[in-house]
């Protein structure tokens, strides 16, 4: 039966990813349309009908004003059917992605995420979860490509490279701590991953503001603004700091009922702290330094790396305490 609900499991796996590949080819597809929709509307703008004056009387005196004559809303600013098509499928692919992490829990009769295969499973839906959540907040939706993608990536190398069968926790393990920490690090990293989309738009739309008009990237002029994507990004970051500073003392508290030490400088320790020292280094530049701008993204990314590093090689190279990947 164990055997039966992992496979089913990773039938899901395998399907969500296929529904996502739609989603990052519909939403590639939209960046397109909206490049040319700018095109479009830059080329009609010389024939554009002026602006039709209207006489009204206003206690007495006759006042002339200039009134839209109905001209069509900006097709720029509208979301393509590619988007909506893209978003759609991202709802789906979390549907099953999340039946998948379901079926995996069952069939190891615990919290999903006791290995790296299954930290993986369970830390990509809960990304595009938080993508699809935050849109309630903010419209986000531009970072669909960005999204779908990094989610195909880790799962693919989750599938290929780190696939185990379930198995027992080890003893350390077997704790209420693995649900808190673990779960809240997932939401982390979640976040983190967020924010670094948002800094690689900021950075994009920094280089094409400080440029002449160009035909290249065009799409990015139905985006916010630089300053206003770096804005979100801190938003978005500062969340993900809070539960990654949770996480690092969540582990402490867990490390000295397991280990009998709340510090013991393991791999995985001191890059957790790295990580919340970069992030930690990133508010403080920007809240008090001025560090504004691509700098401020520049930090982010390179948190978002050291977030990537811990996950894609500590985890799995570096030996430990915290060596629990399975393979």
């Amino acid at each position: 039966m164990t055997a039966t609900l992992a496979s089913y499991s990773v039938v899901l796996t395998y399907s969500a990813m296929a529904v996502y590949v739609i989603a990052f080819i519909s939403f590639a597809l939209d960046m397109a349309k909206r490049a040319g929709n700018v095109a479009a509307v830059q080329a009609a703008t010389p024939a554009a009908a002026p602006a039709e004056t209207v006489a009204t009387v206003r206690g007495g005196t006759v006042v002339l004003e200039k009134v839209d004559t109905g001209a069509p809303a900006d097709p720029t600013k509208r979301g393509t059917k590619f988007e909506r098509v893209g978003m759609a499928m991202m709802i789906l692919g979390v549907i099953l992605h999340i039946g998948a992490v379901v079926l995996r829990g069952i069939a190891a009769d615990r919290v999903p995420w006791g290995n790296m295969f299954e930290f993986s499973l369970t830390g990509t839906a809960l990304i595009v979860l938080i993508f699809l959540g935050v849109q309630l907040w903010q419209n986000l939706q531009f970072l669909g490509v960005f999204i779908s993608g990094l989610t195909l990536i880790l799962l693919g190398i989750a599938t290929v490279n780190y696939y185990v069968p379930v198995v027992p926790l080890v003893a350390a393990l077997q704790s209420y701590w693995l649900v808190i920490h673990v779960f809240v690090a997932i939401a982390g990293t979640g976040f983190f991953a967020l924010g670094a989309g948002l800094a690689v738009s900021q950075l994009v739309q920094t280089y094409r503001q400080g440029r002449p008009v160009s035909k290249k990237l065009r799409f990015m002029e139905t985006l916010p603004d630089a300053d206003r994507l770096e804005v979100l990004s801190y938003r978005v970051i500062l969340v993900g700091f809070v539960l990654w500073t949770f996480t690092l003392i969540a582990g402490a508290i867990w490390a000295e009922r397991a280990w009998g030490r709340y510090w013991g400088w393991d791999t995985k320790e001191v890059w957790t702290f790295i990580i919340w020292v970069v992030y930690a280094g990133y508010i403080h530049a920007r809240a008090t330094r001025g560090w504004r701008g691509a700098r401020s993204s520049w930090l982010a990314l390179i948190g978002f790396g050291a977030v990537m590093f811990n996950f894609s090689v500590v985890n799995v190279f570096f030996k430990g305490l915290h060596s629990y990947s399975g393979l």
